[in-house]
């Protein structure tokens, strides 16, 4: 699903414009609370492709699309919101 969003971002945001994806990640790998790392194996689970995406892994993927990382917001509940800009 991240890849779909992200390839459709890079063809479809005009110049500059910006992605905001919400919900818990992992943080360069790590997990920042017990329970995203819980709701991760919960996801995991049901199937093995499913899960919490890894900001490093979204960066890159990003990036493949033509869009670059621009900030991450620290939201409640452990969650935070990503914003992506496609470049100029």
């Amino acid at each position: 699903m991240a890849e779909g969003i992200l390839a459709g971002a890079g063809r479809h945001l005009s110049p500059r414009g910006r992605l905001f994806l919400y919900g818990a990640f992992r943080r360069d790998g790590v997990h920042n609370s017990p329970g995203n790392e819980a709701f991760d194996a919960n996801l995991r689970r049901d199937n093995p492709e499913w899960g919490v995406r890894d900001t490093a892994d979204l960066r890159k993927l990003s990036e493949a699309n033509g869009l670059r990382f621009a900030e991450l917001v620290e939201m409640p509940s452990n969650n935070a919101i990503l914003v992506f800009q496609r470049s100029a």
